[in-house]
């Protein structure tokens, strides 16, 4: 489906195309009467023949749209175009994490610091609300020009009040990301996002992810088996208290994580470690430096 020039509710003017997914197509439109630009995600022909999926983007939209955060992507409106639901979205002009690793390498520790504090409180705000997020990674986290972080994809949320899928939603998510419970097939938990977003922080100060392997299968095992790496084996500018607090973050018992992101985010805050925004200084895509 090709949306460009045409007209949601004679409202949202379709202009370019974004990108896609495995569910959904997003296009750039400018929103005529609130006289702004926003993104339109909108199932695509192939994915909207299972019900399954439609039940997915529709569990998006009312887990995204029940959060009212500064770093959350805001859910503006939720309709459908020729019988397939979209959702219209808050435009961020900015990258990905992910895009941003790709191109400048990892991030200063005072920089990563802030994106994680900046995170975890939108996962605070979202585990408040009874929605653990599930498939946090730096590719569902865009930074924008100011340095600020949107967390987004809230695809495959669980939402504590609304019914569970199908059997084969339980083990789901981003393997290199996912936490040893949830690869033994467990149900979600304010602790599962907590073990992901210390994953991203490792990945943000070393440019690496703790567990690689060609098989998917392996690199769960390994989530489920194997010594989670200290960041200080691949930067030793890392402070150890960083390093206490993802190694804690991505303890392989549940219970012996953070309790609440909150708790997270006293530990980045009570240690006295410099925070600082990934634009705080000039800055160029590619470098870490200007």
């Amino acid at each position: 489906m090709n949306l460009i020039g045409k007209s949601l509710k004679n409202r949202y003017y379709i202009i370019s195309f974004l990108g896609e997914g495995g569910m959904a197509q997003v296009y750039v439109a400018n929103d005529v009467i609130a006289k702004r630009e926003v993104a339109i995600k909108i199932i695509k022909d192939s994915t909207s023949m299972d019900p399954l999926n439609i039940a997915r983007f529709q569990r998006e939209a009312r887990a995204s749209a029940a959060l009212r955060h500064k770093n959350i992507i805001e859910i503006y409106d939720v309709d459908e175009y020729h019988g397939k639901p979209y959702m219209v979205m808050e435009y961020v002009n900015g990258k990905s994490l992910k895009d941003v690793l790709k191109t400048r390498g990892c991030f200063r520790q005072s920089e990563a610091i802030d994106i994680i504090d900046q995170l975890s409180d939108a996962l605070s705000h979202a585990h408040e609300h009874g929605i653990i997020h599930r498939d946090i990674k730096p590719q569902n986290v865009m930074i924008k020009n100011d340095g600020s972080i949107k967390l987004g994809d809230f695809g495959i949320a669980l939402v504590n009040d609304a019914p569970h899928l199908t059997q084969k939603d339980i083990v789901i998510g981003s393997v290199h990301y996912m936490a040893p419970e949830i690869a033994e097939g467990k149900s979600a938990t304010v602790q599962s996002d907590i073990y992901s977003l210390g994953v991203t922080f490792f990945e943000l100060l070393t440019g690496k992810l703790p567990f690689t392997d060609n098989s998917a299968v392996n690199i769960a095992m390994k989530h489920i088996s194997e010594q989670f790496p200290s960041v200080k084996k691949y930067s030793n500018d890392v402070d150890k208290r960083i390093d206490r607090i993802i190694t804690k973050a991505c303890n392989k018992e549940p219970r012996s994580r953070y309790l609440t992101m909150g708790d997270l985010r006293k530990d980045l805050n009570n240690e006295a470690l410099e925070k600082e925004s990934v634009f705080s200084r000039l800055f160029k895509w590619g470098k870490k430096d200007a």
